[in-house]
């Protein structure tokens, strides 16, 4: 009988059963900083809100030189609790500023040990590798009697004057992973020739790493230094384009995780860093890329070869990171004045 008059007995005293319910607790906001596509956000984010929808990610979405440029010029009062799809060579870079919380994530036993910065709890945790590629628009090519691109050294030659376009590396990840490997490739002193001779011919230095590709795909050039994952959806999309891996060898480098030490949401950040390090997230990778932090998952995407890994060259993170704002301000001083206009 006590339950049966309890309902009436609350609204007579003016109050709803709500009022004894035990309040919904309020989502956590987990502020993320990010150089991922826009193509590849919603599918992480809901994969990652089916297992933990009482965590809300709010994107802070820009190309990695510039996420990283921002990241630093905050070091003292950090606004990020997570990098998340940033490049292992700024991960470099923030450990060494000591920017970064080391955190083991669940499945750390099954990430490739060559894909996080080492140790029984790395500070950052890669995702995947992504790398070079030329964009070349085949049509294009045959109305303005282009020859066939095989290397880098063949972008070059004087037929393409004017009819290249590249990411500028100090707001590109992609375009600082070219640099980086025409460094290694071909030596110090060799690597800034190659550049100064490329240099000639590029139109403009854009500041995404896609869009070359897309300038490409649309005619707008016939050449456009890319990457990968851009360069296969561009193709699969109808563009009449050549996806090209120089015979030379591919810059590269990793799409990577980790915790930005101090964060107050260190419980919920942890949450995403397991997440991004377990199987279900690098099967999704494994659509964008073919190569996985977790060995064995990633497939053949149609537009890039079998033995793409095999073409990747030797990449040193730890000389990248140390002499990256070296590298940057060279570049800037010999070619930034072919850069397009920030927005």
């Amino acid at each position: 009988m006590k339950l049966k008059i309890l309902a009436p007995i609350l609204l007579c005293a003016g109050l709803s059963v709500a009022a004894v319910l035990p309040a919904q607790a309020e989502p956590t906001t987990l502020n993320v900083y990010t150089a991922l596509e826009t193509d590849q956000l919603k599918a992480y984010e809901e994969a990652f809100n089916k297992s933990h929808p009482d965590i809300e990610i709010k994107w802070t979405r820009d190309s990695t030189g510039i996420v990283t440029a921002k990241l630093l010029a905050e070091k003292s009062k950090p606004v990020a609790d997570v990098v998340m799809g940033v490049a292992a060579s700024s991960m470099v870079v923030f450990e060494r500023e000591g920017l970064l919380q080391p955190y083991a994530p669940a499945n750390l036993k099954a990430i490739n040990p060559r894909f996080h910065s080492g140790g029984a709890t790395p500070s950052w945790v890669g995702m995947d590798v992504w790398g070079a590629a030329i964009c070349y628009n085949v049509a294009e090519a045959l109305k303005q009697g282009l020859p066939r691109i095989e290397s880098w050294k063949d972008l070059l030659r004087p037929e393409f004057k004017g009819k290249i376009v590249m990411p500028n590396p100090n707001s590109s990840g992609t375009g600082f992973l070219d640099v980086t490997a025409w460094l290694q490739i071909f030596g110090e002193k060799g690597g800034w020739n190659y550049m100064d001779g490329l240099h000639e011919n590029v139109a403009v230095y854009t500041h995404s790493g896609s869009k070359p590709c897309v300038m490409a795909g649309a005619g707008e050039f016939p050449v456009g230094i890319s990457f990968e994952y851009r360069a296969n959806t561009v193709r699969q999309k109808g563009a009449p384009i050549d996806v090209v891996f120089p015979k030379e060898g591919l810059g590269w480098d990793l799409e990577s995780i980790a915790i930005v030490k101090g964060t107050p949401r260190l419980e919920a950040a942890r949450k995403l860093a397991d997440w991004a390090a377990s199987r279900e997230a690098n099967e999704l990778y494994a659509k964008n890329f073919v190569i996985t932090a977790i060995p064995g998952i990633a497939t053949r995407l149609k537009h890039v070869p079998t033995d793409y890994e095999k073409r990747l060259v030797k990449n040193d993170f730890q000389w990248v990171g140390k002499n990256r704002e070296a590298i940057l301000g060279e570049w800037q001083k010999r070619y930034a004045a072919k850069s397009e206009p920030k927005k």
